[in-house]
């Protein structure tokens, strides 16, 4: 297993533990729960060979798209949700199946190209694409919609996909999409006076009452190191989900936020490892080619997300609803990254396993 992924984990939940105890203290026990039983799948999980995961593809990703199909018929929303079903619930157990179609995706995009290529058959793989994000797209859900594609395309690149096949890809999809732009804006109201809302937010944020500029009031209150969990503090809705580093930067400072981005250089460093120490297994099998795919998949899963979050934080991107991997209240998308999580730690194993061992030699050792 790799130590980065161990302590980016660590650091990341403990952070999410923090800013929750200074927000939302009655959730506290829930959500320690939750990131144990994380932990433990991560752990559990990350054992398997990257074959298993790869076998796993096509009916985990079936298994989503039933799920991402019964969202518009059965599904619920939140007083906050504006109407959208995002969320399917039976008797106690709430989870929120675009998380699990991200991953989903993942498996069975990297299962595809590590048993059929990347020469061929590329039409079949844009449609995964499109029907797991038009499926997103519909419930509605746009800005998990837009990682979900962006996710694919990711996924081609790392498979070995050439850029000129992915463009035109792309370019083609635009095309066809346009036109039903104007009818989606429609069904869905909500979305145009968010992006308005946005665009005058400067002035709104001088009075602070957007949440927007209510994270960046607490994040300044934060300072360097923080006004620690027992601080005066200001509640407004999100704080413990997709704003829930204004919490954490309230609580621990900027000293916090740079451990936060630091945890998640550490997932990216290891992901990007595990796919230039694949490049030097020699003969690529399709498993170590399989590995590397799932390695920068669930890496992208992660480091997107966060990186969509924090901006949105940051007032570059209208609020999403978007949550911050591992970080955020909420089980769904911490137990979908925490399996992101034991992919990478499976794939790194594997390509250790399988180099040559003059190379395995010169690495520094990781923990098994």
């Amino acid at each position: 297993m790799s130590v980065q992924l161990i302590i980016a984990q660590l650091l990341l939940m403990s952070l999410g533990l923090l800013g929750i105890a200074t927000t939302e203290p009655d959730k506290i026990l829930d959500h320690g729960g939750k990131v144990l039983i994380a932990i433990a799948v991560t752990l559990t999980l990350a054992r398997l060979r990257p074959r298993a995961f790869l076998r796993l593809g096509p009916p985990v990703w079936g298994f989503t798209l039933l799920l991402l199909v019964l969202v518009p018929f059965i599904g619920v929303g939140t007083a906050e949700s504006e109407g959208t079903r995002r969320w399917l619930e039976f008797g106690p157990v709430r989870f929120q199946p675009s998380e699990m179609g991200k991953l989903g995706l993942v498996l069975m995009l990297s299962s595809f190209f590590a048993r059929r290529g990347v020469h061929k058959k590329l039409i079949s793989a844009t449609g995964m694409i499109v029907l797991t994000t038009f499926l997103v797209l519909i419930e509605p859900d746009l800005g998990t919609s837009v990682l979900t594609f962006g996710l694919g395309i990711i996924l081609m690149y790392a498979a070995g996909v050439r850029i000129s096949n992915i463009s035109g890809l792309v370019l083609a999809i635009t095309m066809m999409t346009l036109p039903l732009i104007g009818t989606y804006l429609e069904r869905n109201p909500y979305i145009l006076p968010r992006l308005a809302s946005h665009r005058n937010s400067d002035q709104i944020r001088k009075i602070g009452l957007d949440q927007i500029g209510m994270a960046h009031r607490d994040l300044n209150f934060g300072g360097l190191w923080g006004q620690g969990p027992d601080g005066l503090r200001f509640n407004y809705f999100g704080e413990h989900t997709d704003m829930i580093v204004a919490s954490v930067g309230f609580t621990s400072g900027l000293l916090g936020v740079a451990m936060l981005l630091f945890a998640y250089w550490l997932i990216v460093a290891t992901a990007l490892e595990v796919a230039q120490l694949a490049s030097r297994v020699r003969p690529m099998s399709p498993e170590i080619h399989g590995a590397s795919t799932l390695a920068i998949g669930a890496m992208f899963m992660i480091v997107g997300q966060a990186f969509v979050n924090l901006c949105v934080a940051a007032g570059i991107f209208p609020v999403t609803g978007v949550p911050l991997p591992l970080v955020s209240y909420g089980f769904s998308s911490m137990l979908t990254m925490s399996l992101a999580l034991a992919i990478i730690h499976s794939a790194m194993r594997e390509v250790r396993r399988q180099l040559p061992e003059e190379s395995r030699e010169a690495l520094a050792p990781s923990a098994e």
